[in-house]
């Protein structure tokens, strides 16, 4: 009883009011898929790469699973109110809630 009782706090504290509490697969692929462009077009890596493969995709989802990326997301509800939530706090509660996170 006693898990389910953190498990009720974590969610409060997330103040996440739109959509699950993990970011979609849809919305995880969008993240990569726009990191990669960056990094294959010059940006710099946020993670040392120094022991990961060379291709950008790769070095997004690294970055993404560590939660390093400066990123907000954006959902609307079906009135239109809109609600900013930082990636990295869905990241945080993810790896909270289920022990990790899947790309």
């Amino acid at each position: 009883m006693k898990e389910k009782s953190t498990i009720v706090s974590l969610i409060k504290q997330a103040g996440v009011r739109t959509g699950p509490l993990k970011l979609t697969r849809y919305e995880k692929a969008r993240i990569v898929a726009a990191r990669a462009l960056q990094l294959d077009l010059g940006a710099i890596p946020l993670i040392d790469i120094t022991n990961l493969p060379k291709d950008p995709i790769e070095i997004a989802k690294e970055e993404l699973r560590r939660g390093v990326l400066p990123i907000t997301l954006v959902r609307r509800k079906p009135s239109g109110e809109e609600e900013l939530i930082p990636v990295t706090k869905l990241i945080e509660l993810e790896r909270k809630l289920f022990g990790f996170v899947e790309l």
